[in-house]
């Protein structure tokens, strides 16, 4: 805590505030990310009266369209301009991974589900984008400085990155199973219970859940 305040106090403002507003825009991400469901899900629900949609991409068609689309182009935005750390020995650096996240979930609201002509696009966008999400957490978000061991806070900080990575995988391998490799009656039957929105719900709250950890909402340094 000692060496982290002399840190600080030996850091430009510009540099402060460039730590200030990383930390800020990972939260932004975050909070977007986590609210989502809850908000297109309550104002259908406000609004039409509809219950729990087969998919939060089925929000498109609700009078909470316009509302699905501006958060995940703020999402997109947010993601474009995180830069992150500098490349180091990963394959995809933290800038490079964010502009690709923010060219995906654009895509997953640009190309809307029910049209067989944006549909393929959609899933591709869609299953992409939580894959770059993992690869955040796994890869980019456990990453400590000089390749030192975590830990402390850092270190717990890492078991939420990785749990939250690796619920968005599972999430994502279980809507591939039912979608494609479950029999077509057992798909209807489990299909009545919105199993594509629970699922991608769960994995949106992971992908907030970690932006949260990351921009130090939860478990922040002293």
């Amino acid at each position: 805590m000692l060496f982290a305040h002399i840190i600080m106090n030996n850091l430009s403002q510009e540099e402060k505030t460039l730590i200030i507003s990383y930390l800020t825009l990972r939260k932004i991400i975050g909070l977007l990310a986590v609210s989502l469901p809850l908000i297109l899900s309550l104002g259908a629900l406000i609004i039409e009266k509809k219950g729990i949609q087969s998919s939060i991409s089925a929000y498109y068609f609700t009078s909470m369209g316009d509302i699905f689309i501006g958060i995940l182009f703020a999402i997109g935005f947010f993601l474009f301009s995180y830069k992150g750390y500098k490349k180091g020995k990963e394959l995809i650096s933290d800038d490079m991974a964010g502009n690709i996240a923010g060219f995906l979930v654009i895509g997953v609201a640009v190309f809307p589900t029910r049209q067989l002509n944006t549909n393929v696009i959609h899933g591709i966008c869609a299953v992409s984008f939580f894959l770059i999400l993992s690869y955040f957490c796994i890869v980019l978000f456990t990453k400590t400085k000089d390749g030192k061991s975590p830990h402390g806070k850092k270190k717990k900080r890492n078991s939420i990155y990785r749990a939250c990575g690796t619920v968005m995988l599972l999430c994502i391998g279980l809507l591939v199973v039912y979608i494609f490799f479950l029999p077509q009656k057992t798909r209807e039957f489990v299909g009545e219970y919105n199993l594509i929105y629970w699922l991608e719900a769960i994995a949106i709250l992971a992908f907030g859940i970690s932006w949260l950890t990351k921009g130090e909402a939860i478990l922040k340094d002293n």
